[in-house]
């Protein structure tokens, strides 16, 4: 690893570790614009709910009315039967089944008058709801754009850190790079650490031989730390 690339990977270093403060920074928002648009959001699943529930009665209430506009067609079929009975016992049957069908009908109606009360109930919580709602989405609508553009702000800002990453990344030796990156895929944020002036590694502030610090300072090899295992260069003020 040699002085130059040495430099270049400690410029890396320090933009993957801002590019983390970033990306940490990102994962912030999420929770917040959860927490803003939390009253909106219930607001929103129970007009949802609402409005499912109102279908459902509605389509029975519907149901309920064509059963009662056929049993009253059946009932006027009924009556016309009435008129041509022959005898007292096919006028019984004739009667027990207008009874009948009189019963069945008067209980369509009634449910049906049942559920329309219930529709009407069941808009007009729906008005109040989707009203709540708006005034929910109003109210939580200037903060929540805050954190949007302030969120798409941070993603520019962290893409534009990317490609200024890609740069230094081409400048170092592939070999380095390799190095640099596989203590990195390890998951952890140093792998370059400076000479301390006393000669330690700069990360766990193990002392490193002389002669390994001779060579450290000529920057002619990429050697890692025998204790912490992260990448050394020279101090910056290394002569």
């Amino acid at each position: 690893m040699t002085e130059e690339s040495s430099g270049t990977l400690k410029d890396l270093q320090n933009i993957d570790l801002l590019l983390e403060q970033i990306k940490s920074r990102v994962a912030e928002y999420d929770p917040l614009l959860a927490e803003v648009e939390e009253p909106a959001l219930a607001l929103e699943q129970e007009v949802a709910t609402l409005k499912g529930r109102l279908q459902e009665v509605q389509v029975e209430e519907r149901r309920l009315e064509h059963s009662a506009d056929d049993r009253r067609s059946r009932s006027k079929m009924i009556q016309e039967r009435l008129k041509s009975v022959r005898n007292l016992r096919e006028e019984a049957a004739v009667r027990a089944e207008m009874d009948l069908l009189k019963m069945a009908l008067e209980g369509d109606e009634h449910e049906a008058l049942t559920l329309l009360d219930q529709i009407r109930k069941m808009e007009d919580r729906l008005n109040e709801q989707q009203s709540a709602l708006e005034e929910a989405r109003t109210a939580v609508e200037p903060r929540r754009l805050q954190l949007v553009e302030e969120k798409e702000k941070t993603l520019q800002e962290f893409a534009l850190l990317e490609e200024k990453r890609k740069t230094f990344a081409f400048q170092v030796p592939p070999r380095d790079l390799q190095n640099y990156e596989r203590i990195r895929s390890g998951g952890r944020s140093v792998a370059v650490a400076a000479l301390t002036p006393d000669g330690a590694c700069g990360h766990c502030f193990g002392m490193v031989p002389l002669q390994i610090q001779n060579e450290i300072l000529k920057g002619a090899v990429s050697i890692a730390c025998e204790v912490c295992g992260v990448l050394l260069s020279a101090g910056d003020d290394a002569p």
